[in-house]
């Protein structure tokens, strides 16, 4: 990769101050982005029990492999800035690729609680950071993840968040469990068991053992409301869930017949377990059968309501959404049971309506239930007040309220039973909790908190918007997605079956995740607070956080859902967290429109309030490292204007005006692998890591010429470091966002022409053509065949064009249409001529033998045989092309063409290579295999292990 002339260097006295630079992180330099993003990706396939994240649902949850990763790589030096051990690139390269190494294990999702492997990491950390016990903080704790991997990492950790049901949550990973770790379960009847109760799981079978009493008892005062249900063949199941419409009545005078609303009749889409419901008008009144032939109705007349309006059954009658909302709001709907579904043998059995089962549920409402007002200006949760439901209560059935209730209140008792037997066990009584207390009652405490976790799972399971989905036979929980939707037919499930979302399975799932939480020093125990971001100390603190991401998610408003519950159960054991009626609003830091007057209230209001934090900790944070800041995309950026949402504006405008340098940006994906949402972007990813130092208080102002002479000074060093790293070319171009917005964000201010300053989207503009400029100084590089070639792929892709255009093209180039031909990449005939598309050269290929291999002719066959027979058949492949090329080199064009592709929106060829080169380092691995002599230059892989 060329350098720009020392001309274009920009003048020394237009360059930031020279300073004592700390140590460049790992963050700051490179990262095996690909492991991580495949760690990412596979850890939210795996089995879910035990993932922190199923302890209680919180809304965007950073997975534990970026968080891990991101922590180990902000923490640990980077090579480059220890020349004392590593003095030159290969030993940098070197040692490098040994922490990459280190770091893609330590974000597989299976490798966390591996005690050797994290405590070699901690070791890593303490080589970089010695003397001295890192303070970590994320004050935006949200789901917990951060503060979780810190603490796994061995820092002190220490976390806080506005939200109490966040804080709460995060309470139950990082505080309880390490607490009250490798103590005994103190109920009696686990006491009899023969088991090492080691880290949390004795607390965790405590969790099962008084989650196990708490069903029992609720179920003894509540379990006549139900009852099980009798098949046509006379035999009695266990009902799993009941199936309800919301009814309303037609405004048809003539046939005023009372309508259900209905979405689907289906009940199953399984082959040959098709099941569905026929709805007849008989006498006046609908009747409900379930029928199981497989020609059920067609997606035309599949259940009653069209893009928000009905039809009546019987005569068609429209009912357009204004009158269903005006019936709502008077009180005028009302509700059928549609269908029964039973616990069978091996499968769901679907039983028609009864009239015990209808009058099972009509119950009246329980006494002291959650009956605080929904907001009514967020969108995110205003449906069910605009449906005649405006308190939380509203969301529930009345016998959904009787159980939830009752368990609320039982919890209590649990709690009242724990500290007595803890007691009894020998466990001195000590104070609570909140107060720091070790002893039973605290430990009560605990039981008790993670009790109202499973009770706020069994909510989420057991609303009025909970739906049936019938290519599964399963239910819908309420929060499918970050709002509460209006649902006309709703399930109600059996919390006292032993199937879809009953209460004891919520307990076991929690209690796994306590049982899977790491146990660290007594230094490194979590401790978390209720605070607000934007005044809370700072002071020596490491910070790494996931902020709210400007408009996209109404935490407070959703938190409300599960905030009532907790309240409830738990009011007394976490007075200073649950001492408001809901979640604090006024003071979240998100854009709300209703809440600030309008769009432009709401982004000044963000604008203001993230940079007095980022201010804040600027002001205070750990001096030598780095901040890290997640920013999850709401849309995708384009290359076209290198614009994106306000938000990601927002963040980079607010952090460099808040006294940041920005020297990295990292795309962090937790999506399927290989997911391309869209061609000529610059964003790909489900959220962006950005790595930002203090900027100097003397930092010096520029001028747009020495910013874009610096821009091409600096950038091409650091992306030959990202192209020869693992990085893949599908992320490179944000990646590349990270060194050019550092250039930028280490000055004052940038002056424009007019005087005026630079933004940041004219900036990104710049690093965006900047980028452009330095691929394509790579063709300079290549040999006269692939600068040919490339330049033709850039004008004609793989489509024909006259032969005394390629005959001139290939003179300037120093090559000929004859030696292309021999090359085996490009063909003319009749007049006129074409490059061999990448289908043509997928085929059986000797490198070794071949008469002339270009570099193209290497990457585009390899990445041909990629697509077509995978990363083995080309791990074969490499040992007899890296005879005839350089591997570095084909890289290096895999990531060109990527960027041709991408600008030509040519998605086909854009996967292509982004194939090839994001699985080169696991090709180059799998090449060892099948390499039969050391090679005699250093590239991309080593096949003599002891090779000098």
């Amino acid at each position: 990769m060329t350098h720009p002339t020392d001309n274009n260097q920009p003048d020394a006295s237009e360059r930031s101050p020279v300073t004592n630079a700390p140590k460049k992180k790992l963050i700051e330099v490179s990262l095996p982005l690909n492991a991580i993003n495949e760690a990412a990706q596979h850890e939210k396939s795996v089995p879910r029990k035990g993932h922190p994240a199923t302890m209680h649902l919180y809304w965007a949850p950073r997975p534990l492999a970026a968080a891990r990763a991101v922590l180990f790589a902000q923490l640990v030096d980077d090579p480059s800035s220890r020349p004392e051990e590593f003095a030159t690139p290969e030993q940098q390269d070197a040692e490098r690729a040994r922490l990459h190494a280190l770091l893609a294990e330590l974000a597989k999702w299976e490798n966390s609680n591996n005690k050797p492997l994290l405590e070699q990491a901690r070791h890593e950390i303490r080589r970089s950071t010695p003397d001295r016990q890192l303070r970590f903080l994320d004050p935006f704790a949200g789901g917990g993840a951060i503060p979780l991997e810190a603490q796994r990492l061995g820092l002190e950790t220490f976390a806080s968040d506005l939200n109490p049901v966040a804080v709460l949550k995060t309470r139950g990973l990082l505080e309880i469990p390490t607490r009250f770790a490798d103590q005994p379960p103190v109920h009696p009847g686990a006491q009899a068991l023969s088991v090492d109760w080691a880290d949390a799981s004795g607390l965790a079978e405590d969790v099962r053992k008084y989650g196990a009493w708490l069903r029992d008892e609720a179920f003894a005062q509540v379990g006549d409301s139900y009852p099980k249900v009798v098949a046509p063949g006379g035999t009695e199941h266990t009902v799993i869930a009941w199936l309800w419409a919301r009814t309303v009545r037609s405004p048809n005078p003539f046939n005023p017949i009372e309508t259900p609303l209905v979405r689907s009749w289906w009940l199953s889409k399984k082959k040959g377990r098709e099941a569905w419901i026929e709805a007849k008008v008989v006498d006046g009144a609908v009747k409900y059968t379930i029928r199981h032939d497989k020609f059920g109705p067609s997606k035309d007349d599949d259940g009653t309501m069209r893009r928000g309006n009905a039809i009546a059954l019987g005569d068609g009658t429209v009912i357009d959404n204004d009158y269903i909302r005006a019936e709502a709001r008077a009180g005028r709907l009302g509700v059928h049971l549609i269908a029964i579904v039973a616990e069978g043998e091996r499968r769901r059995l679907y039983i028609e309506p009864s009239e015990e089962h209808i009058q099972a549920a009509l119950l009246d409402r329980p006494t002291d239930v959650p009956d605080q007002l929904i907001p009514t200006r967020n969108h995110d949760v205003d449906r069910l007040p605009m449906y005649g439901m405006p308190t939380w209560a509203d969301a529930f059935t009345n016998r959904q309220l009787l159980v939830l209730t009752t368990i609320s209140d039982l919890i209590t008792k649990a709690r009242d039973k724990v500290i007595a037997d803890a007691i009894a066990q020998g466990m001195h009584e000590g104070e609570s909790f909140e107060s720091g207390g070790r002893g039973a009652v605290a430990y009560g405490d605990a039981v008790a908190t993670y009790l109202a976790f499973a009770l706020s799972k069994l909510s989420d399971w057991s609303s009025s918007i909970c739906s049936w989905i019938s290519g599964i036979e399963g239910v819908r929980d309420t929060f499918a997605r970050q709002a509460l939707p209006m649902v006309w037919d709703y399930v109600e499930i059996n919390p006292f079956s032993n199937s879809v979302g009953h209460f004891y399975t919520h307990v076991d799932w929690v209690a796994a995740g306590v049982a899977a939480m790491p146990m660290g020093t007594s230094s490194a125990a979590g401790r978390v607070q209720q605070a607000d971001a934007a005044t809370r100390d700072y002071a020596g603190y490491v910070v790494s956080t996931d902020p709210p991401y400007y408009d996209n998610i109404g935490y407070s408003d959703l938190s409300d859902f599960f905030y009532v519950w907790l309240r409830r159960s738990l009011g007394g054991v976490h007075p200073d967290v649950l001492g408001t009626l809901l979640t604090p609003k006024d003071g979240e830091l998100v854009a709300n429109p209703n809440r600030h007057g309008g769009r432009d209230g709401a982004e000044k209001f963000f604008v203001q309030g993230f940079n007095q934090v980022f201010r804040r900790i600027r002001e205070g944070a750990e001096p030598g490292i780095p901040m890290t800041v997640y920013y999850a995309y709401k849309q995708q950026d384009t290359r076209d204007t290198g614009t994106s949402s306000t938000g990601w504006h927002t963040l980079l405008s607010g952090l460099i005006e808040s006294g940041w340098e920005v020297n990295a940006t990292w795309p962090m994906r937790s999506e399927r692998s290989g997911r391309m949402v869209s061609v000529g972007t610059n964003a790909l990813a489900s959220s962006i890591l950005l790595a930002c130092r203090p900027r100097e208080a003397t930092a010096s102002a520029t001028t747009r010429r020495a910013f874009v002479a610096a821009l091409k000074w600096e950038l091409p060093e650091a992306l030959r470091t990202l192209i020869q790293g693992s990085i893949a070319p599908v992320d490179l171009a944000q990646a590349a966002i990270g060194p050019g917005i550092a250039v930028f964000s280490r000055f004052s201010r940038v002056r424009e022409a007019d005087g005026s300053d630079m933004s940041v989207k004219d900036a990104l503009l710049l690093i965006n053509s900047t980028l452009d400029e330095v691929l394509g100084e790579q063709e300079s590089d290549f040999d006269p065949d692939t600068r040919f070639a490339v330049k033709w792929y850039r004008q004609y892709g793989w489509g024909q064009e006259n032969s005394g255009i390629a005959d001139q093209l290939a003179r300037s180039s120093d090559t000929s249409i004859g030696a292309l031909e021999r090359g085996g990449i490009f063909e003319a005939k009749g007049g006129k001529a074409r490059l061999l598309p990448p289908v043509q050269l997928e085929g059986a290929w000797d490198a070794a033998a071949d008469e002339r291999v270009s570099v193209w002719e290497a990457t585009v066959r390899l990445a041909a045989v990629m697509a077509k027979d995978g990363a083995d058949k080309v791990a074969e492949l490499l040992p007899s092309v890296q005879t005839r090329v350089n591997l570095d080199a084909v890289k290096e064009l895999g990531f060109l063409l990527f960027h041709e592709a991408e600008k030509k929106k040519d998605t086909k060829d854009a996967i292509l290579f982004n194939g090839l080169v994001s699985a080169w380092g696991d090709v180059n691995e799998q090449a060892r295999k099948y390499a039969s002599t050391p090679r005699s230059s250093q590239q991309e892989f080593d096949f003599d292990e002891d090779e000098d």
